[in-house]
């Protein structure tokens, strides 16, 4: 379970905070306007009417402990841009922020943001490229109830080959491929006799129950 900040409720903020909080994680929803915080505070763990633009008013929440904030402002660039640099200055960790423009995105890694994402942009090549080539194994995550993560493989599997974990009949978890740090290169579709490293990224496919059991073995 982590610790987040989500600071703007829009529809993306609303949508993202509580997702993430049916997830377990524990969240701290933030926005200026009251009515917004009304319409999620029981949907979250906490929710906060603050400007996140005023430092005074965000740090006494507690924020500078959470494990990740996240900008969800976009509409009002020196907003998002205030906001941000506050979450920075108050010693969070993880800082990711949304960006409309490629420029509001250079301002915003100029300034320290740890990652900016382009929502709208994200979405619509995603989009595209789904119905350009809707067979592509990369967009098998619009299949309700199915995803495709990433992950470090817990110590229990260090060692293993894939067909000693047989993740496929035990989880219902399929190994699209295995990106390796050591040497260098990607593995797709690796054989039942590849051994997992511990410099191994697992690239898999199957159930969001039993990939977010796996995601808990790791933690």
């Amino acid at each position: 379970m982590k610790q987040i900040a989500i600071i703007g409720l829009g529809n993306f903020g609303y949508y993202l905070a509580t997702h993430l909080y049916e997830k377990g994680h524990e969240i701290l929803a933030i926005d200026k306007d009251p009515n917004r915080v009304q319409e999620i505070k029981d949907k979250v763990s906490q929710a906060a009417v603050a400007d996140a633009t005023d430092r005074r008013a965000v740090e006494p929440l507690g924020v500078s402990q959470m494990d990740a904030a996240v900008i969800c402002i976009g509409s009002v660039l020196s907003d998002s841009i205030l906001a941000t640099l506050n979450m920075i200055d108050i010693g969070v960790n993880l800082v990711l922020a949304k960006a409309i423009t490629e420029s509001h995105g250079r301002i915003l890694r100029k300034i320290g943001a740890s990652e900016v994402f382009f929502p709208e942009k994200d979405q619509a090549i995603s989009l595209a490229e789904q119905l350009h080539n809707p067979n592509m194994l990369d967009y098998l995550p619009f299949v309700e109830g199915y995803s495709i993560i990433q992950l470090a493989p817990p110590k229990e599997f260090i060692g293993q080959t894939l067909r000693e974990l047989d993740l496929i009949n035990q989880y219902g978890i399929q190994v699209v491929a295995i990106r390796e740090i050591v040497p260098d290169r990607v593995n797709l579709i690796p054989t039942a006799q590849f051994v997992v490293k511990d410099s191994d990224i697992l690239i898999l496919l199957g159930p969001n129950e039993a990939l977010d059991n796996l995601r808990d073995k790791e933690s």
